[in-house]
């Protein structure tokens, strides 16, 4: 069928961040299409039909956007959530622990607006939405490749975005702050721990944990991804809340040596 409502398609929608995106799209208008990797899981959502995906697989994401555009008769807007945490620090992180992670958060993405793409170009309209982090342009200690998977999302969707300008398609990055869901919690650890890491990493993990719950509702990062999916003049970067807000300003702002200083001390680092 081909709907005359606009479509959104929203990665890893089975919880968190993605499950409220996805009712607040529906809310906003939208036909909304979630994907998990086992829709059979997943409890059903008002509005919200789902689609089994896993991005870090190539066939898995070429069927997913098949489905939808052949159910849909089109897509015009990609929300990329699926995600995955990393903790530790670097030298105890193994580069296939972190290749795994990068599988998800920057090639998933690549493989999505792979797929994605040719139907909008084909409709001249359409809005990728990547969810980075304020992890994405600030340090943090004892998460560094997560932070580097993030980092890498936000120059490859602002270098996506002057490419795509042209055929009538908006690449778009929203940043969220701490949120409170599972996503720490889950996070993968360190597959080499090293003693001499452990006690530094067990305090930021606290630092991590006490920040997760205070963190903002999933609503609030859904309020700014409906935003970034119609306003009429989108902005290229989205703070979703109002600590990723201040942390924007102070990141742009603050003195590097100012800076570097309040990450030291926020995470209880010596010296």
């Amino acid at each position: 069928m081909t709907t005359v409502r606009p479509v959104a398609l929203v990665t890893g929608a089975s919880s968190g961040i993605g499950k409220a995106t996805a009712l607040a799209l529906v809310a906003a208008g939208f036909d909304v299409v979630g994907t998990s990797r086992d829709p059979s899981r997943v409890a059903p959502l008002d509005g919200v039909t789902f689609v089994a995906l896993d991005v870090a697989l190539d066939a898995s994401v070429a069927a997913a956007v098949q489905e939808v555009s052949e159910r849909f008769g089109r897509i015009d807007v990609l929300v990329n959530n699926a995600g995955v945490g990393s903790t530790g620090a670097a030298e105890e992180t193994s580069v296939e622990q972190a290749q795994a992670v990068f599988d998800t958060n920057v090639f998933g993405v690549m493989r999505m607006v792979t797929e994605v793409l040719p139907h909008m170009r084909a409709r001249r309209g359409g809005r990728v939405i990547n969810i980075s982090s304020v992890l994405g342009f600030m340090p943090q200690p004892y998460m560094a490749v997560y932070a580097a998977s993030k980092h890498a999302i936000e120059g490859y969707t602002e270098s996506l975005d002057h490419e795509v300008r042209e055929h009538g398609v908006r690449a778009l990055l929203v940043e969220p702050a701490y949120t409170s869901t599972g996503f720490e919690a889950n996070s993968g650890r360190p597959d080499t721990p090293l003693d001499a890491y452990a006690k530094q990493r067990q305090t930021v993990g606290r630092v991590l944990a006490e920040a997760t719950r205070e963190g903002d509702a999933p609503a609030v990062v859904a309020r700014t991804i409906v935003a970034a999916a119609t306003d009429a003049r989108p902005k290229l970067r989205y703070t979703a809340g109002p600590t990723a807000g201040r942390v924007s300003t102070l990141r742009r702002l603050v003195p590097a040596r100012a800076f570097d200083k309040q990450i030291r001390k926020i995470n209880h680092l010596a010296g």
